[in-house]
């Protein structure tokens, strides 16, 4: 994967006023409807967007420059998905977060004459779904069978031209101002761009010529991810009306789990020992994502004192490193006693050093 840097064209100290430049210098010049069916110009318009959703951002780009690629996507789910190729952003992500930087909510539309939807390419709509993963799956990364219902084009759908816009996609309006007559063009309201009507359709078809279809698809999960990270799985979305489909985008989120709590590539767990344990250390198995493994338990440990276990942790995207494991270990005192134990603990009260009142002066 290209550094972002490099990307946009800009040096590691750019400031935002030019990485801003930059990235629409680009955007212009590879905007799809400048390069209709140019698949590389539009790799290249995604690239530069998805470097620009980095380094505008003063945390993301913070993280970039301390981890590198690794750091894209700590988080949640703005900072960045899984995509084909290196590419992770499609058109709807582009259009609604960078419109602004070009002056209006339909950023090309005055510059390329404007017009057909989703920044220039018809497409049908992205299907979104939730996949719960536990935190077994997440350590080793999983394959997954899920299945999901899409829009297609029905066999046997027959369109005709769309009557408002003759075929066209787009519509033209004439307007009388002060400054004379305007004209604007804009998508066709009646069939969104696409030119065509559906005339003609089977049994079970709506009236836009699609059925609902059940396809099952396979998504490999990255060892690492958190809540809130997503994979985009290109061209499995529904379709459109030309039978080009939209993008299938997949949101991660954590089962809890029994005994730990995530921190980023961290686990957290709590370990309850007997006193014997405390005072005289001990080498406890306790479990790991990894399964159980032992803890040494140094003698005379406080309760609340915590222990770490190095590499035990969630690995770091796209990344072999791995975090730890952070023990916090809690002391167990017995509520109800023995005769012969409480004698016992009572002797030691005599041999064990007294505790220091440190609020002994303190007037109450």
């Amino acid at each position: 994967m290209r550094d972002f840097y490099d990307v946009l064209g800009v040096s590691k100290n750019a400031s935002a006023d030019e990485i801003k430049k930059s990235y629409r210098k680009l955007a212009l010049k590879f905007h799809p409807d400048k390069n209709p069916g140019d698949e590389q110009a539009e790799k290249n318009f995604k690239e530069a967007a998805e470097a620009y959703s980095i380094l505008s951002n003063s945390q993301k780009r913070g993280q970039y420059d301390q981890f590198g690629h690794a750091g894209v996507g700590m988080g949640s789910q703005g900072g960045g998905g899984f995509g084909g190729g290196g590419v992770h952003m499609n058109m709807d992500d582009i259009f609604s977060q960078f419109g602004d930087i070009f002056g209006g909510g339909s950023p090309f539309g005055d510059i390329f004459g404007g017009g057909r939807q989703r920044g220039g390419r018809s497409k049908g709509a992205d299907i979104r779904i939730k996949l719960s993963l536990d935190y077994e799956e997440i350590n080793k990364g999983v394959e997954k069978k899920i299945k999901i219902k899409r829009s297609v084009l029905a066999e046997g759908v027959k369109f005709t031209n769309c009557a408002t816009c003759g075929g066209q996609g787009q519509v033209t309006q004439i307007t009388n101002t002060v400054l004379g007559r305007m004209q604007q063009t804009g998508v066709c309201p009646r069939c969104s761009g696409s030119g065509k009507t559906v005339g003609e359709r089977p049994s079970g078809a709506g009236p836009d010529g699609m059925i609902k279809k059940e396809k099952t698809i396979n998504i490999k999960v990255p060892a690492g991810v958190e809540s809130g990270n997503y994979m985009t799985v290109e061209n499995q979305g529904n379709e459109d009306v030309n039978g080009s489909p939209g993008d299938l985008l997949v949101v991660f989120e954590e089962k809890p789990h029994k005994y730990f709590v995530r921190d980023g590539e961290n686990i957290f767990i709590e370990l309850t020992i007997n006193y014997p344990d405390a005072v005289f250390g001990n080498k406890i198995d306790i479990p790991t994502l990894d399964g159980k493994s032992a803890l040494k338990i140094p003698a005379g440990i406080q309760s609340g004192k915590l222990l770490r276990m190095r590499g035990k942790g969630f690995p770091m995207l796209r990344s072999s490193s791995k975090g730890d494991q952070i023990v916090r270990v809690v002391i167990n005192t017995p509520s109800s006693f023995s005769k012969g134990s409480k004698k016992i603990i009572e002797s030691l009260k005599t041999e064990l050093d007294p505790i220091k009142n440190p609020y002994s002066k303190i007037d109450i």
